[in-house]
């Protein structure tokens, strides 16, 4: 190829200093803290959440399987371009990739606080050390900038400042402070978000629901087959209450729910508008839900073999492309093979735009 993907979806490890430097000083005492515990190795502890943040998953990309450990990972032994701008450049080139949106660790878990001036007093800090680490290389460290939403009016001011902070675009929590993403109070915020031209975008594991790692159904390995649930949620919550029916123009971004589920989930969703609305109480829609999921929702992806098998039953625009890097669940170093291997029957103008062209389309990223 005489191009290099774009990953739609990759993170940074958050240093310890992360919040601590850069938080308001009235919530410094509280900010989340990297704590060495004797057993369990470098974790984030972080007030107010039953559970910490382990630094063993958060960057386990290239870890055999058979080494993966949730616990017993020191800090200095992490992926050093999780923190490191510079050295990140040269895990990017290792891959194969072009560029990183990149999306926060710890703070996505953050997004399930239960105190709303706490969460964003944490993002606020977050969205500064960002601001820094991606200023090394805008062209290939895109950053976005996190919102706690606990209101609309205070949300709308942080889609202003983040769009003026220089990220494209912004990381929603999945629960917001006032009603919920379905309530008409929202339509401002929709609007702002597409006069900024600001993609928003829900990530995995930022809805109160989502994290049965906790206490899952079953076997341990059953709860990971459930953390898409709450993206999928939100997304047919935002089709069927006309979010997209209001605002044509607005673009959001499934995150790291893998996307071979969207063909039978734009079905159902029709199945279930044209059977059972009647009784349900569904509100009436111009079009099928279906129509507004193909183009108004981009997803992304990282090793999900099916989705670029039903490539050609979704939307030209919906399917980017991501490594997950520094995740365990990464393809990173592996990345350029995997695409090898799972990509070889498409098109190559297809193959393109899931790959890059979407995600710089969507971004509107130099070419």
């Amino acid at each position: 190829m005489d191009w290099r993907p774009i990953s739609a979806d990759s993170h940074i490890t958050e240093p310890p200093n992360c919040y601590v430097d850069n938080i308001d000083p009235a919530f410094r005492e509280r900010a989340p803290r990297v704590v060495r515990k004797e057993g369990i190795g470098d974790t984030f502890i972080v007030e107010g959440m039953k559970t910490p943040v382990p630094l063993g998953l958060i960057a386990a990309a290239g870890v055999e399987p058979q080494n993966i450990r949730a616990g017993g990972a020191r800090f200095e032994d992490l992926h050093r371009s999780g923190w490191d701008p510079t050295s990140r450049l040269g895990d990017q080139d290792k891959d194969g990739v072009a560029a990183e949106i990149i999306y926060p660790t710890v703070g996505m878990l953050l997004c399930n606080h239960a105190d709303f001036d706490f969460k964003r007093a944490c993002f606020e800090a977050y969205n500064r050390w960002l601001q820094g680490y991606c200023s090394h290389d805008p062209a290939r460290l895109i950053g976005l900038g996190q919102t706690a939403m606990r209101t609309v009016k205070e949300g709308i001011a942080d889609l202003e400042r983040i769009k003026a902070m220089g990220f494209k675009g912004v990381m929603m929590p999945g629960n917001p402070g006032e009603k919920d993403y379905d309530d008409p109070i929202y339509d401002p915020l929709w609007e702002a978000a597409v006069a900024l031209e600001l993609p928003l975008s829900w990530h995995i594991l930022t809805s109160t629901g989502d994290n049965t790692m906790v206490k899952p159904r079953g076997p341990k390995i059953n709860s990971f087959l459930s953390i898409i649930r709450g993206c999928q949620d939100i997304m047919g919550m935002l089709v069927y209450s006309g979010v997209f029916e209001r605002h044509p123009k607005l673009r959001v971004v499934c995150v790291e729910a893998d996307a071979g589920w969207a063909p039978h989930f734009m079905y159902r969703m029709d199945h279930a508008y044209k059977r059972h609305r009647y009784w349900m109480k569904g509100k009436e829609l111009q079009r099928l839900p279906s129509e507004y999921f193909r183009e108004h929702i981009a997803l992304t992806f990282q090793d999900d073999w099916t989705a670029f098998q039903f490539a050609d039953r979704m939307g030209p625009h919906q399917l980017m492309w991501a490594n997950d890097f520094p995740h365990s669940d990464s393809t990173w170093p592996w990345s350029k093979d995997v695409l090898a291997e799972q990509t070889s029957h498409l098109d190559p103008v297809l193959k393109k735009r899931i790959l890059r062209d979407n995600v710089a389309e969507l971004y509107k990223l130099a070419a």
